[in-house]
């Protein structure tokens, strides 16, 4: 319950999972990360929102924030708690849309047209 987010998470969930469970790459102390600078290669939080985020202008600043020692991994986590957060409530508004009726038309065995 705890080694991936689901798309059926609150938001409540995505941010405690995020928080306790998401390697991050920042350093051991606050003073050796500003010195030295985070590892995005090993954060999962930016992995994550490598492949979640449309934003590559931002994505581009907090690699490069991070790798400097400007931005610390709880910042870091922040932005990725708000985009999986946006991204499970959309998907999870747009499933609740789907109907028994439109679920019955799409399962239906129907005959292929030529």
């Amino acid at each position: 319950e705890t080694s991936a987010i689901f798309i059926t998470d609150t938001p409540n969930q995505i941010k405690k999972k995020v928080n306790k469970y998401a390697f991050s790459g920042g350093r051991a102390t606050l003073e050796e990360h500003r010195e030295l600078g985070g590892i995005v290669e090993v954060d999962i939080a930016y992995r994550y929102l490598t492949f979640f985020s449309d934003d590559d202008e931002l994505i581009e600043k907090l690699a490069d924030g991070y790798r400097k020692g400007e931005i610390l991994s709880g910042e870091m986590k922040q932005e990725c708690i708000k985009v999986l957060q946006d991204l499970v409530q959309q998907h999870q508004a747009r499933r609740a849309e789907v109907t028994d009726e439109t679920l019955k038309k799409f399962m239906t065995p129907r005959p292929l047209e030529r």
